[in-house]
């Protein structure tokens, strides 16, 4: 894997994804206009107590309403640099969207993420120079993981004059933006996009193929000690390890796969295909497992969820899941895997369930469920050992990085961190917000020396 330094390398082509459409497809200028009219422009906004990042929302669609497109980007940008994608891959239904008055009136709410992608995609395809960056203090951050809350946290400190190396160890930077979001929400060259424009905004470089290890030992790492010398400051933007495992009979093998895992290779590996495929069976309750469930239905697999609670339990959000059904998602609730069932030749046939009480399996009620395919959605590991390598660095029970709520800082002076590996796993939004509040009082530090 090289480890030169680079800017957005290039996908490669006939991926799978290409062959899915954009859900909510981006507004033209008269239709953008059309929805902004219908706002309310609220004083005492819930639409901006429902959003992580705090947009100032009716007034960057009063912007929109205007004509003050590039005004309307800068009130977005301004909270949130990766605006874009989050316009697009946000779960606005629970969250803005979800908070607008008219849902009180039983009236369709303002589709605010739609306005946000219009907005921020014209204003930058327009000039992309939104900002101006500062002059340089000749300070140097050092950020791991090229995720949303590094990316964010790297343009919000590169815009004040402070050089962001960003150490990736995949072969492409942007992590859930562009490996792990479902493509009917947003293709990985739409991310990649969005990361060439952070990487505009200032002294920005993204070092792909290195990975930070307690000790390195080959040219392709670097080490946690040489990063916390040679730097200023520390970002650790980890995010989640590998996909969790069943530990079933039968699991090891193929025709097993992790959800997260499979996700990726849609989004980014040419040679995967999907022929023999017919029958998938996706084990998990949760937004990831029916993403891709709802991309496995939408491929033409008969893709069924498989969770061992009741559908009500499930924290997989009901507009997804509904979503999902209308293309052919199929839902199966109470019932845990006990065994993935294969033939004389090793390949996947089924998949043995038992029926659940309380989520346990209940003796005596096994059954076979034909699959080609089962695939893992319940969870991922967390990268501990990485974290832990940091001098300071604290865990909590759950495996998360222990941080100042209102500086996201750790114990060591010199580090802060954000995203999945501080919250556990919750949306882009939630990882800009937390890389704004690490970047502002990183760039304190590194001015103030505090």
């Amino acid at each position: 894997m090289s480890t030169e330094t680079a800017r957005v390398p290039s996908l490669p082509g006939d991926r799978l994804e290409q062959r899915f459409h954009d859900k909510k497809p981006p507004y033209d200028e008269a239709e953008a206009i059309a929805e902004a009219n219908r706002c309310l422009y609220c004083v005492d906004a819930p639409c901006i107590k429902a959003c992580p990042t705090e947009i100032d929302i009716p007034t960057f669609i009063r912007k929109i309403a205007t004509g003050n497109v590039k005004g309307a980007a800068r009130t977005i940008l301004s909270q949130n640099l990766l605006g874009k994608s989050c316009g697009q891959v946000c779960p606005v239904e629970v969250l803005c969207a979800g908070a607008c008055v008219y849902n009180d009136w039983e009236r369709e709410p303002i589709r605010i993420g739609r306005l946000q992608r219009y907005a921020v995609e014209t204003a930058i395809a327009a000039n992309p120079q939104i900002y101006t960056k500062k002059p340089s203090t000749g300070k140097r951050v050092a950020l791991v993981g090229a995720g949303p809350a590094s990316l964010a946290a790297a343009g919000w400190l590169a815009l004040e004059g402070h050089k962001a190396v960003i150490f990736e160890r995949k072969a492409l930077p942007g992590g859930l933006n562009t490996l792990g979001i479902a493509p009917y929400k947003m293709k990985a060259d739409e991310s990649m996009a969005e990361i060439e424009w952070v990487l505009s905004l200032g002294d920005i470089e993204i070092r792909q193929g290195v990975e930070v290890v307690s000790e390195a030992k080959t040219p392709g790492q670097v080490s946690v000690a040489s990063l916390c010398d040679d730097y200023d400051a520390v970002f650790l933007g980890l995010g989640l390890g590998p996909d969790s495992r069943l530990a079933i009979e039968g699991e090891e093998g193929s025709g097993v796969e992790g959800a997260t895992a499979l996700i990726e290779r849609l989004k980014a590996d040419p040679t995967l295909r999907l022929e023999g495929i017919r029958r998938a069976i996706i084990v998990g309750g949760g937004n990831t497992a029916i993403d891709i469930t709802h991309e496995l239905a939408l491929l033409g697999v008969h893709a069924t969820m498989l969770y061992r609670g009741t559908e009500a339990e499930m924290s997989a959000y009901d507009h997804e899941i509904a979503a999902g059904r209308i293309d052919g998602v199929n839902v199966v609730c109470s019932r845990i895997p006990t065994k993935v069932v294969r033939d004389e030749n090793g390949r996947v046939i089924a998949l043995r369930v038992a029926r659940t009480e309380n989520k346990r399996a209940v003796a005596g009620t096994e059954e076979d469920l034909p699959a080609d395919l089962v695939v893992v959605a319940t969870g991922q590991s967390r990268l501990t050992d990485l974290a832990r390598a940091f001098p300071g660095v604290e865990l909590d029970a759950r495996g998360r990085v222990k941080v100042d709520a209102a500086s996201h800082r750790t114990g060591n002076p010199k580090v802060w961190s954000g995203g999945d590996c501080v919250n556990g796993g919750k949306e882009v939004v939630n990882a800009v917000a937390e890389a704004r509040v690490a970047a502002r009082s990183m760039h304190a530090f590194l001015v103030g020396g505090g």
